[in-house]
């Protein structure tokens, strides 16, 4: 029988962009030439409920609430509007899909959309709609209009819905499986049943042989076990395999047998070499059967089976994500909060890719290092990764890129800008780094002349001390000054902020506010957000809890999952009440308000003063001054070809030629002047640099050809028509 895998994410990650894990199989497996189809159960279960029919549906069962139990006023407000939602909702969904563009008008206009209770935030962000268009103004409000519908959907149809989760109570923390299996065997939900009629519709078609779910989260895992269950039960003929970000940290330790009523396999780590053995042993004859980093059960007991002489693909092997199947134009772009930068894993559609596997640096103390896909580090070669990039705007008809990487390279980051630009791709991109100093005001331009506009970072915690425990590598000010790079190279700035990690202070956490306070009182940084500190099986903390001042609460490993650990921090601070405080004030900061305000203000309980000098961030902008350029560095030209026009200049009797270079930027125009042969190096040497041309060259090798025939390159490089290229894209790298 003909091999033929169904690969799905269950219910529920993004509204508004597929989850990649099953376009990167999808995209392996074409290699090997195994058939597969993808889907993302996600979407299709959404835009059942989001729509006419499911509204009418909805609204008849959550109605029989009413006569059983107290329900909320704004539940009443919303079922007496029912009409209303029933009326707009496929209007809406279609906006949010940018197939209905025109109704932004009618959405802005207050009397279209029904409103409860989400709308009563809307008087503290009116004077942000200044700065909002139409269509952003009429995503927001029509984001506000479904979260109500769901807040409904929580209250009186099914407590375990959420956009981007389903029953994510479950699935965190799960140490035991009891309660998941309990879960498992009562009546199916609401969302199960949508759930369900999808998939059997979609198996139907189908025909798999091989069922592969992909579990990325904790809030996808009931789901999963969901589809397992219908598929075991309606088609027991069919293998079933999880795999996913998921069981890769919380799985490793798998010992109850009764998930194995569900799934025959559950592979780790990166899934390539996995699947591929499991096709292999459930398709031919052979007596030794070989496994890759797979669970499975034999004679009743669960085993863990390595014996796979294979190695793992390199990331040239893996193949092109495909995203085909997918459903990308039914994708739904949302705006929950105005920040700019925040929307963006809301809004529009990007294509996921990978530019290195694994994390380069990969010693933070809080992370996964111990992990496959942190400490396998390999990145992809730039001619690569854009040969990817044409390939999936062909197939998707986006140029819009997400790199998901831990954190991506400079190095790799430059490579692939200057393939970018050479290839005259346009594309737009951001990408999660690391605020290292490579990070500097020219790469920062370069990066921006080939379509990044955004990056995010850890800051973590903002104090010195603790980032050198965390063994983060990089300090506040260094910080501070690769987001001030960014930030005027016109590319936006996210940071994960972090607090409660062992040993913190109040003092300390008082001291990293400020610290994020002064950051965007700057105005270098946009977005960020505020992470509690959880302490992880597979992180350093996490190993060698006794190096950090905190001790388990139990050694006991559970039988199901195992990531998240409890435990005593030997400060006995309670950083849980920080939480609101940190939030609130973020939140003000990303609006650029109540930059005056003393901290105490966020918090209603006392804090001690800062201790960080008011001007520390504007201190730490103003010392960074360095005219030295390393004779290796690379010196490229990213503007265009000048015209040239020869004019004599006369001093004191005495003439002599000068040229006028004229450049025209995408802006504006600019001219420069020198003298002849000055001009003429300058018109031969940026043909020479431009960044369409493969070859490189370097400040030494600049240097070397300028005095084959002038003299003095110092005072030629630091001279006023040389500092003006600078300003128009004459970078050194």
């Amino acid at each position: 029988m003909k091999t033929k895998l169904f690969l799905i994410t269950p219910p529920f990650t993004q509204l508004n962009t597929p989850y990649p894990a099953t376009a990167y199989i999808k995209g392996f497996l074409n290699t090997k030439n195994i058939e597969s189809v993808q889907a993302d159960l996600g979407i299709e279960v959404i835009l059942k409920i989001f729509s006419k029919e499911g509204l009418q549906d909805l609204f008849k069962v959550g109605g029989f609430k009413f006569k059983v139990g107290d329900v909320s006023d704004n539940s009443k407000r919303i079922i007496a509007l029912q009409d209303e939602y029933i009326k707009t909702i496929d209007s809406v969904i279609a906006f949010l899909q940018g197939k209905n563009p025109t109704l932004a008008l009618q959405i802005c206009q207050d009397s279209y959309l029904p409103e409860a209770s989400r709308f009563a935030q809307l008087e503290e962000l009116d004077w942000a709609f200044g700065t909002m268009g139409t269509q952003d103004k009429a995503k927001h409000l029509a984001t506000l209009y479904l979260e109500d519908i769901s807040d409904f959907i929580v209250e009186c149809v099914d407590a375990n819905f959420g956009f981007s989760r389903y029953a994510e109570r479950l699935g965190r923390s799960a140490n035991s499986f009891d309660e998941l299996y309990q879960a498992i065997q009562q009546e199916p939900t609401y969302i199960d049943n949508i759930l369900f009629s999808i998939l059997k519709e979609r198996i139907e078609t189908v025909k798999p042989t091989f069922f592969l779910i992909s579990v990325p989260f904790p809030g996808n895992l009931y789901s999963a076990f969901r589809c397992a269950q219908w598929v075991k039960e309606h088609h027991p003929e069919i293998k079933i395999s999880m795999g996913g970000g998921f069981p890769n940290t919380e799985l490793r330790s798998l010992s109850d047998a009764r998930v194995f009523e569900f799934f025959d396999f559950i592979t780790l780590d990166d899934g390539e070499v996995p699947i591929e053995e499991i096709i292999n042993t459930v398709t031919s004859s052979g007596v030794e059967k070989q496994y890759k980093r797979t669970f499975l059960l034999e004679n009743g007991e669960v085993v863990y089976k390595n014996n796979s002489t294979k190695s793992d693909y390199k990331q040239s092997q893996v193949g092109t994500p495909d995203y085909s199947d997918l459903l990308l134009d039914k994708y739904i772009s949302v705006i929950e909060i105005v920040n700019p930068m925040h929307r963006m894993w809301s809004d529009g559609r990007w294509n996921k890719l990978t530019m290195a596997h694994g994390c380069y640096w990969g010693k933070c103390t809080f992370c996964d290092i111990s992990l496959d896909y942190i400490k396998v580090y390999e990145p992809v070669a730039a001619s690569l990764l854009c040969d990817r990039m044409e390939e999936m705007i062909t197939q998707t008809g986006e140029n819009g890129f997400h790199f998901v990487d831990e954190a991506a390279p400079p190095a790799l980051m430059r490579a692939l800008a200057l393939e970018i630009l050479r290839r005259k791709l346009s594309v737009t991109w951001w990408t999660n780094i690391r605020f290292e100093k490579s990070f500097t005001q020219d790469l920062a331009l370069l990066l921006k002349a080939s379509g990044c506009i955004a990056v995010s970072g850890g800051l973590e915690v903002a104090s010195d001390r603790l980032l050198k425990l965390i063994d983060k590598g990089v300090t506040v000010e260094q910080v501070a000054r690769v987001t001030r790079n960014f930030t005027e190279a016109g590319i936006m700035v996210h940071a994960y902020l972090m607090y409660g990690y062992p040993t913190q202070t109040v003092q300390e956490t008082v001291d990293s506010l400020e610290m994020v306070r002064q950051l965007f009182e700057a105005g270098i940084l946009q977005s960020g957000f505020w992470h509690q500190f959880a302490m992880t099986a597979h992180s350093p903390v996490g190993m060698y809890p006794e190096k950090f001042g905190v001790v388990k609460e139990t050694e006991t490993i559970g039988t199901f999952a195992n990531n998240d650990i409890n435990y005593k921090d030997l400060t006995g601070i309670d950083h849980d009440k920080f939480s609101f405080g940190l939030k609130k004030s973020l939140f003000n900061y990303m609006h650029g308000i109540c930059f005056d305000y003393e901290l105490q203000e966020w918090f209603d309980f006392k804090i001690p003063k800062t201790k960080i000098h008011p001007d520390f961030i504007f201190n730490a902008l103003e010392s960074d001054v360095d005219f030295n350029i390393k004779p290796n560095a690379k010196v490229v030209w990213i503007g265009g070809k000048p015209s040239v026009e020869h004019f004599m200049k006369t001093k004191k009797g005495n003439s002599w030629e000068m040229m006028s270079l004229t450049f025209h930027d995408k802006k504006e125009s600019f001219t420069i002047q020198t003298n002849r042969g000055e001009g003429e190096w300058l018109v031969t040497i940026l043909e020479k640099i431009t960044v369409f041309n493969t070859k490189i060259y370097s400040f030494q090798e600049l240097k070397a050809d300028f005095e084959l025939n002038l003299e003095d390159f110092e005072l030629f490089w630091y001279s006023k028509p040389i500092n003006s290229l600078r300003e128009f894209g004459l970078l050194i790298l």
